[in-house]
């Protein structure tokens, strides 16, 4: 299952985030998906909870939102949604296409915990939280 190797990976590129922010930790990782990266959603959220045990992403939600697969015709010009098995024009059915979406495995987001304040030291809930 390289989803977990893709998962450590995720999280070494995190964790950069995280230190330069100078955060407590991490709550959330929010990704872009398309269908040709070549990792499955459901196998990377089953990975996820494994891979951040013992870091300072251990608790972290992972949200994946879907990229649509995107061609554009080298024939006619015409930008078009596509199928992974039919990268096919859809105005004019030439197969001379080129990828503009789709393909990518992109962290959009992360939520940082920042360092908590005396007053509200020891609760989680009232850590400050980041968007990145």
């Amino acid at each position: 299952m390289h989803e977990l190797a893709l998962c450590q990976a995720l999280i070494a590129e995190v964790e950069v985030v995280a230190r330069r922010h100078r955060a407590h930790g991490v709550s959330a990782v929010r990704l872009v998906l398309g269908p040709l990266s070549g990792a499955e959603p459901a196998l990377l959220q089953s990975a996820f909870p494994l891979a951040v045990a013992g870091t300072g992403l251990e608790g972290a939600i992972l949200s994946i939102d879907p990229a649509p697969l995107r061609v554009a015709c080298d024939s006619c010009g015409a930008e078009s949604e596509a199928t992974p098995n039919r990268l096919v024009c859809t105005a004019c059915g030439d197969w001379h296409t080129r990828i503009l979406s789709g393909d990518e495995l992109t962290i959009t987001g992360v939520e940082l915990i920042l360092e908590q304040s005396p007053a509200t030291q020891g609760s989680m809930e009232d850590s400050a939280a980041s968007h990145v």
